[in-house]
């Protein structure tokens, strides 16, 4: 059941992605400055194509892990739950890439701590799974 859930708020993260991948290639300038260490300038096309690549990349791992996991449902949500807190992250970092390179005047230092946050929320994530396995095997009592 659990399972359904989770593969249901995978699918609406993926949408959501995919909505937000378009609306802020839509808002990019011509020429998208990254920031970083050395200011690089790319074209908004390559900005998305790599967007697209990723997020499919992460994406599609849903399903290999489908057919290579067949009877492990907890695995499974477990890994749903990781890819749809990797879409949170790709969600929040377009919206900062965005703001970065609008026109317009915002407290770009704000989109730090989405940021952080949503790596956070990652690495929280990907933590649960270990956790879990630990509480299975030392709390929960084996029947004889």
């Amino acid at each position: 059941m659990i399972l359904k859930l989770f593969r249901a708020v995978w699918f609406l993260s993926v949408v959501v992605v995919l909505a937000n991948l378009l609306y802020v290639y839509a808002m990019l300038p011509e020429e998208v400055v990254v920031r970083g260490g050395d200011s690089i300038s790319v074209s908004k096309e390559v900005v998305f194509y790599l967007a697209v690549l990723v997020i499919a990349v992460i994406n599609v791992f849903v399903y290999v892990l489908r057919s290579l996991l067949a009877g492990q449902e907890n695995l499974r949500a477990w890994f749903h739950g990781l890819v749809i807190t990797f879409n949170v992250f790709f969600v929040i970092a377009l919206q900062a890439l965005s703001v970065a390179n609008s026109k317009d005047t915002f407290n770009h230092a704000l989109a730090g701590p989405y940021l952080t946050g949503s790596l956070v929320l990652i690495l929280m994530w990907a933590a649960a799974w270990p956790v879990y396995l630990l509480i299975q095997r030392f709390l929960v009592k084996q029947a004889v």
